[in-house]
């Protein structure tokens, strides 16, 4: 793989902190660096534990909560979905 040199300024915990991962690992820092890079892109996105909990919350909070529709009326709109998604248009026009 091709490398290209570039600078970064990381603070002195930081270095500190790298330095210690290099020779545990004994690796060089540059591999080090790279990992962590891979390891935090792959992450990117992805919902924190906090994230998930609260919006488990939310829905454990809206599963509580009455209908504001019958049984019959639910149904009756999914068959409205179903069938617009089944002629591959919109159940509304867009304005």
């Amino acid at each position: 793989m091709a490398t290209t040199k570039v600078t970064f300024t990381f603070d002195q915990v930081t270095i500190r902190t790298l330095e210690q991962a290099a020779k545990r690992l004994d690796k060089p820092k540059s591999q080090i660096v790279r990992d962590a890079i891979q390891d935090y892109s792959q992450r990117v996105g992805r919902l924190s534990d906090e994230e998930k909990r609260r919006m488990l919350r939310v829905i454990d909070e809206l599963a509580l909560q009455p209908p504001t529709r019958t049984q019959k009326e639910a149904d009756a709109e999914l068959r409205q979905i179903r069938a617009a998604r089944r002629q591959g248009g919109r159940l509304h026009p867009q304005a």
